[in-house]
């Protein structure tokens, strides 16, 4: 990556970051929308912590950026990259349970259940959940209903039983839950970890090209783009549980191993894996070539997400 677009990715991943937070703040208000009877305070504030103060926004930013490949209206996919966060962090109060994973520590901070209770943490995910759906079938999103419905579709099946829930109840079993724990396969945490990880970031690309009214060539272009960087993000992730540490990643590190979790690390190696990193964003940017130079902060995108360090 050069000097100039690196420079360039920075400056929008911070624009988008920005607005995305101030949107968040302005949906997580204190006054009940039209429908609402009252906005309880302790659950909001719940909903508040899982939410606001933290993190690089990475999903919002890839469907604003998908978008933009289009001319869509940024309004809109902030809006859809507000709602994708709402449900990412609704997944992440939720997988941070004691009945869960259970993590002390989110972004630095502690989890929604330790600040609070595991009965307002299960509430605030609930409520999280329900609002990115509230989000998507506003009309300031797109004008076409059409356009809103397939969103809510398409985010209902990334987020539900063949996509991120499915794939932590397929993480549970691998850790032995259920039954005696067993060997995975390196096809089987493949699929745990595209379910679990990958539907959501794929999703937003996808996102980007729906509000585009993109034809199902360029969709698919976009999906392969946001299904290779899912695979990406997820090896990232096992890297950095293995190489990082908890004051730098603002969770606890090592979980994985402590776990017994299998992981493309633990198969490959770590060489192996970063071997296998390199070679998705090599894909990743083959997947963004009918788009030419105007997919460029993508393509930085796909580098950003394998050299992370939180």
């Amino acid at each position: 990556m050069d000097a100039r677009t690196h420079d360039d990715f920075t400056r929008r991943l911070t624009a988008a970051a920005t607005e995305t937070e101030a949107l968040l703040a302005e949906l997580l208000g204190d006054a009940p929308l039209p429908g609402e009877i009252a906005r309880p305070p302790r659950l909001l504030a719940a909903m508040r912590h899982a939410v606001l103060g933290g993190g690089k926004r990475l999903r919002p930013f890839l469907v604003v950026e998908s978008a933009a490949l289009f001319g869509a209206a940024r309004k809109g996919a902030l809006l859809t990259g507000a709602a994708l966060e709402c449900l990412h962090c609704y997944s992440l109060v939720h997988d941070d349970l004691p009945s869960m994973d259970n993590d002390d520590l989110r972004r630095g901070r502690p989890t929604v259940h330790k600040a609070y209770d595991d009965a307002t943490a299960i509430l605030a995910g609930d409520s999280l959940l329900t609002l990115a759906f509230d989000i998507l079938a506003r009309p300031e999103v797109h004008s076409d209903p059409l356009v809103r419905s397939t969103l809510v579709l398409e985010l209902a099946r990334a987020s539900g039983l063949g996509g991120m829930a499915g794939g932590q109840m397929l993480d549970l079993a691998a850790e032995g839950r259920f039954e005696a724990r067993r060997a995975q396969s390196q096809d089987e945490i493949l699929t745990l970890q595209a379910m679990k990880t990958g539907a959501l970031l794929r999703f937003a690309c996808r996102a980007g090209a729906i509000l585009g009214r993109a034809d199902d060539k360029t969709l698919a272009a976009l999906d392969t783009f946001g299904a290779v960087i899912g695979k990406a993000f997820q090896i990232a992730d096992d890297l950095l549980d293995v190489e990082g540490d908890t004051a730098t990643l603002g969770k606890a590190a090592g979980k994985d191993a402590a776990a017994g979790k299998a992981t493309l690390v633990s198969i490959l190696g770590i060489d192996g894996a970063h071997k296998r990193l390199d070679g998705l964003i090599v894909e990743g940017e083959a997947a963004l070539a009918p788009f030419g130079a105007k997919a460029d902060i993508l393509r930085a995108a796909a580098r950003f997400i394998a050299a992370r360090k939180t």
